[in-house]
């Protein structure tokens, strides 16, 4: 900063200009507030169906979230303008009093011109008035004034040009809209841009890094793995080819480490990978580069530059397998990801043969290195991919809607150790819930309901959809999807014209009768996805009756008329489900209960915690809620859930109940008679506990006979459903 400048400014316009951001961040704070408490409640609370259901309310989502990004960015900038100006006065002021104490000397500091200064002295002795003494100094008194003005200006420029840059920075985040980058002063923005900066110093020589300096890289990426800024400067400054490079050096430097080192080298990867997802959102000329680089250099074999040839593999690592063991952790952006994703998937998909059977031979070499620690072989980088669909439930639903890809995908899950990742990624991409989110879903968009489709088609095949579940872990996950769309599946199952009884706010989706009993009866043979369907279909069921009980409005026939069709509805699932174990037992491969029973209580426990939480049920879809959580919520728009907390009592906590032989219900399921006289007392549980919470006049007695006789009916109807649609060994 030029002395005059320092020494002359008012600051006066950049007073104006934070006075100016403090009213756009007051505005904005009501405007935020209103949309999130107005705008989007409304949204939410809103009986809309169809296109208005999805497409509205995720579009009003997308506007909340604008103005939250609004808020965040005009508060940033005020707080940078404001430390900017009241650093510049204050060292304005300092300027002033340090030159007032070289008067005191006869010292003075004046301009020269070319924005530097010179320090003289203020009245020469001989110039001196008669009788008029000058102060005394020395020559060491110049060089102090001169160093003290010269360091004043050092800071006033570094204010000026942090400010500048952080400004800058924050501006080139966001092509469009706004950043949500968060800073409470300049200082904070300018460390995070000055640490970016260090780091990615440190990693261009990434296998030279002494223990000291991994561990300081660890902690700052630990510290700042969330910071726009800081991911965005650090990844631009390294560079996407470099940023392999990085972790290839890295992954084969430390190969084989154990106890703690390897522990840190874990922690390594999930930090690296949280910085450079939050990276990707920034739409800055630097990070633009790093996406290109990245995505060019897929195919590029990476190989050490450590000069020691027993490190180095003369294979290396393509690039895609580098970069997706970065994508484990962290939420990468949209648009990185389907163009990322296209190139990978379509490579994945080249070898000749049966979907998935040649995908294992096509990345996985014994003679290259692992770029993963811990747990799982990191040369297949669709397991690295798949994990960052799975947090990314937008690019989840994008990759999976091609119907061939999602038929490849679930079948390489049986040739490679990926198929837990595929779960999740699938569990994300129809459900619209990342995997560990717990929080309520938007309605299933007609996007995420054709995923769901081809999913079932998938499973239905009658030659190879049983391997799908039989020989791999994704029984778990798709247990979970039947549950999440059993509103869907039930007015599949009860056909057109239902939709007053089985009420949801999704985008309707017809499944195909077939394909969604080819599905439940496939996925129930899994201990872990039949009780996915049974807790699902007994949320949805007992939610229903609740419902038609409180609102008879919402059926335009009468109440009975509804609860017997949603009574009926139970009856197929659940026969579906039972037929599918009473079947597994006729084949000798029931195997042990302990696995689905602690299965059932797990996904329970999960649902009541919610429950308790005070997420309604009714607000939520059946959606995935992270690792060892399986269910959140269920079924209709806007309801509470009392008596649903009393349907899952009776299931996780072993309520027996008269006539069920002593077992607490769905339990047991070895005999198709225990199975069909739980599902009975269930919904006649749900039925009596609605008309009694909401002083109903329904008759308990008479509806209790109407339950059981139209669930009879379509337990009956589903043997005849799966006779038609499935070679069973009981047939």
């Amino acid at each position: 900063m030029k002395f005059e400048t320092l020494f002359n400014g008012n600051f006066a316009s950049l007073g104006d200009a934070v006075d100016d951001w403090s009213t756009v961040v007051k505005s904005l704070k009501e405007l935020e507030k209103e949309a999130r408490e107005d705008l989007k409640a409304k949204a939410y609370k809103a009986n809309w169906a169809g296109v208005n259901a999805t497409v509205s309310r995720e579009f009003i989502t997308k506007t909340v979230g604008e103005f939250k990004d609004a808020l965040t960015q005009a508060t940033s900038i005020r707080n940078i303008l404001k430390d900017a100006r009241d650093e510049l006065v204050s060292h304005r002021d300092e300027l002033r009093q340090i030159i007032q104490r070289g008067a005191n000397k006869n010292l003075t500091v004046t301009a020269t011109g070319d924005g530097g200064f010179a320090v003289t002295m203020l009245v020469h002795p001989d110039r001196a008035g008669k009788g008029v003494e000058t102060p005394d100094h020395s020559e060491q008194d110049a060089v102090n004034l001169r160093d003290e003005v010269q360091r004043i200006l050092n800071k006033a420029t570094e204010s000026d040009t942090s400010a500048d840059k952080v400004l800058r920075a924050l501006a080139d985040q966001a092509k469009y809209g706004f950043s949500g980058a968060s800073y409470k002063d300049r200082d904070s923005a300018a460390e995070a841009l000055k640490a970016a900066d260090a780091m990615a110093r440190l990693a261009k020589n990434g296998q030279d890094m002494s223990a000291k300096e991994l561990a300081e890289f660890n902690r700052t990426l630990g510290t700042y793995r969330n910071d726009e800024l800081f991911a965005a400067r650090f990844a631009s400054k390294l560079g996407g080819k470099e940023t392999l490079q990085l972790w290839t050096d890295l992954t084969t430097e430390h190969a084989g480490v154990r106890g703690a080192e390897l522990k840190e080298m874990q922690e390594l990867q999930k930090n690296l990978s949280m910085t450079l997802a939050t990276a990707t959102y920034s739409d800055s000329s630097g990070m633009a580069q790093w996406k290109k680089e990245v995505i060019n250099e897929t195919n590029t074999a990476f190989r050490t530059t450590s000069p020691d040839v027993y490190r180095s593999s003369p294979y290396g690592l393509q690039g895609y397998q580098v970069m997706s063991s970065l994508m484990g952790a962290g939420k990468y952006d949209t648009e990185f990801l389907d163009s990322y994703g296209k190139k990978l998937i379509k490579v994945d998909m080249a070898p000749a043969g049966s979907p998935g059977m040649g995908t294992n031979d096509l990345w996985v070499n014994s003679q290259q290195g692992d770029p993963t620690f811990g747990k799982g072989d990191g040369r297949d980088p669709l397991v690295g991919f798949m994990k960052a669909l799975s947090h990314n439930p937008e690019a989840a639903t994008n990759a999976f809607a091609d119907r061939d890809v999602v038929e490849h995908i679930m079948h390489s899950a049986q040739y490679t150790d990926r198929d837990s990742a595929v779960g999740a990624a699938l569990e994300s991409a129809v459900t619209g819930i990342a995997d560990g989110q717990h929080s309520p879903a938007l309605p299933h968009s007609r996007e995420q309901g054709e995923v769901m489709k081809s999913v079932m088609h998938a499973v239905a095949q009658p030659d190879t959809g049983a391997a799908l579940v039989g020989n791999t872990e994704l029984g778990e996950h798709l247990g979970n999807m039947a549950s999440a769309y059993m509103p869907e599946i039930s007015r599949t199952l009860s056909g057109n014209g239902t939709e007053s009884v089985f009420v949801s706010d999704t985008a309707a989706t017809d499944f195909g009768r077939t394909d969604t009993s080819r599905f439940l009866y496939e996925v129930a043979r899994d201990p872990e996805g039949r009780a996915g369907i049974v807790l699902g279909e007994t949320i949805y069921t007992s939610s229903l009756i609740e419902a038609h009980v409180k609102d008879p409005s919402l059926h335009d026939g009468d109440t009975e008329q509804a609860l017997g069709m949603i009574a009926k509805n139970s009856g197929i699932v659940e026969g579906i489900v039972g037929h599918s174990l009473a079947d597994l037992k006729i084949e000798g491969d029931l195997g042990s209960e302990k696995e689905y029973n602690e299965a059932l209580k797990e996904k329970g426990d999960v649902v009541k915690t919610f429950l308790a939480a005070g997420v309604g049920v009714g607000t939520v879809a059946l959606v995935p809620a992270g690792a060892g959580a399986a269910l959140v919520g269920a079924a209709v728009s806007g309801f509470a859930g009392g008596v649903v907390n009393l349907a899952i009592d009776r299931i996780i906590e072993g309520q027996e109940m008269s006539g069920a032989l002593d077992r607490a219900l769905y339990q047991s399921g070895l005999e198709l008679d225990d199975s069909l006289s739980s599902a009975t007392q269930q919904a006649q549980a749900a039925t009596l506990d609605s008309i009694e919470k909401h002083d109903s006049d329904l008759k308990g007695e008479a509806m209790s006979v109407l339950i059981a006789d139209q669930l009879n009916n379509g337990w009956r109807d589903s043997d005849g459903i799966l006779e038609d649609a499935h070679v069973r060994p009981s047939s």
